[in-house]
């Protein structure tokens, strides 16, 4: 494993094909004042000048990513962790739940006193009209508190939910519920997705539409979602920020996304020349 700020690098590679590259958003593009650092934005354009295809890999729903995306003139990416898929600005891939399956998650959520926040690709509804945990998280994302709909997931595709418990009341849900995976993102949050979801799958899904092959792909991640996303692609890069066990599930560690993360984790890798 690689790691830019001890200065042992990674060999990386620069054959003369096209790469594929996908980076995170919260933690890895978009530092923790939700900012795009300039070096990170003048790295991507590089990529982009030299011919490399860009795409978002993100929990985030599109209604939530475009403002980075237009930013960066990105069109193709992975969102809600894997369940939507767009490529060059065409839906190629969706993975929504099965409303009986959320019916009985919010029935249980429900009588626990756990909100639940229901996301498609447009917008964002809670099940509760207040709630502290949600108000902290979602916040955190700069978006105001959802509006109130506990009927929401019903007759429409919810791609993701978010469940707002403590970490020591989660196991409730993992053993009730072994058809869904939970993800924490935030100590008051986990993202719940479908059965079989994680941005690893849809990334297959967007590489195989595109013709390219594992080796040739690249992923900057820095949290527990990104973990199956770093060991799937052929080079992994965990940000200097990211927890322990991301960093040992990827190939090459860079340094925090306050400190020039992105760029530097592509010059390690041989990606800016």
């Amino acid at each position: 494993m690689g790691i830019a700020e001890s200065g042992v690098l990674g060999t990386g590679t620069t054959a003369n094909r096209t790469k594929l590259i996908f980076f995170d958003i919260d933690g890895t593009l978009l530092d923790h004042r939700k900012q795009l650092p300039g070096s990170a934005k003048t790295a991507i354009q590089t990529l982009q000048r030299l011919g490399h295809e860009v795409a978002l890999a993100t929990g985030r729903s599109p209604f939530m990513l475009q403002r980075v995306a237009d930013e960066l003139d990105i069109d193709s990416y992975v969102g809600f962790n894997g369940q939507y898929v767009v490529k060059r600005g065409e839906r190629i891939y969706a993975n929504p739940f099965r409303e009986e399956e959320l019916d009985e998650l919010s029935r249980f959520a429900a009588v626990s006193g756990h909100p639940l926040v229901y996301l498609n690709e447009e917008s964002m509804r809670s099940s509760m009209k207040h709630h502290t945990f949600v108000e902290q998280c979602i916040s955190s994302l700069e978006y105001p508190y959802p509006e109130y709909d506990p009927e929401y997931f019903r007759g429409r595709s919810i791609y993701q939910a978010m469940l707002f418990c403590e970490e020591v009341e989660e196991q409730q849900y993992r053993d009730r519920f072994a058809g869904l995976r939970f993800v924490r993102w935030h100590p008051y949050s986990l993202d719940v997705l479908p059965s079989g979801g994680s941005k690893a799958n849809g990334i297959a899904q967007l590489i195989r539409s595109m013709g390219f092959e594992p080796e040739e792909i690249y992923a900057f991640g820095d949290n527990l979602n990104d973990l199956e996303m770093l060991q799937y692609v052929g080079h992994g890069i965990a940000m200097g920020n990211a927890p322990e066990c991301v960093k040992q599930a990827a190939k090459y560690v860079t340094t925090d996304v306050d400190r020039h993360g992105i760029a530097r984790g592509l010059a390690m890798v041989g990606l800016l020349s």
